[in-house]
């Protein structure tokens, strides 16, 4: 997830206060982990000095001052670019899963007991995700069905994985 070009998203929506932008990304794309106050403020400092966004006014608040953001004509050109660029597609071929099933090998350990607990891991933030599903917002269900379809092709990896340990082993081991 880009922050600062989610934040300067959100602002091209519509002028906010960093602690506007922050209640919207936490409500929108920060499921299970919140942004933090620091890193909002920091990234607005950041996207002001490369010309992104200036601040409209400035108002008093019980804290300190309240700026509000206002993205400008080089920070909504950045966000339309960001938009149009397709993501860069999933799975890269150097993932974690994979290279700790290859060491266990190499290491003479018990891959299969490894890729058991996955599994069971896997399967456990699966039910989580479906609860979302079931008792969240359209946003909430359809960030869950995301992250279940992304378990899934792990899973059926899994199963495919452990039916050819012995294969891998001698492979890895030569």
């Amino acid at each position: 997830m880009s922050v600062p070009l989610t934040l300067l998203g959100l602002l091209e929506r519509e002028p906010s206060h960093g602690y506007d932008l922050k209640r919207d990304y936490d409500t929108f794309f920060g499921r299970g982990k919140p942004l933090p106050f620091g890193q909002v403020y920091s990234t607005l400092s950041r996207l002001a000095r490369d010309g992104k966004v200036v601040i409209s006014d400035v108002a008093p608040g019980s804290g300190p001052d309240r700026k509000r953001y206002i993205i400008t004509d080089v920070g909504a050109t950045e966000v339309e670019q960001w938009l149009t660029q397709p993501v860069e597609p999933e799975p890269h071929l150097q993932t974690v899963l994979f290279a700790k099933v290859v060491l266990a090998l190499m290491l003479d350990r018990p891959a299969a007991d490894y890729l058991d607990t996955q599994r069971s891991a896997h399967l456990h933030r699966m039910r989580e995700l479906t609860e979302i599903k079931r008792a969240g917002s359209l946003v909430d269900a359809l960030l869950a069905d995301h992250g279940l379809y992304h378990l899934e092709a792990d899973l059926r990896w899994i199963e495919m994985t452990g039916a050819r340990l012995d294969a891998l082993r001698k492979e890895v081991r030569q």
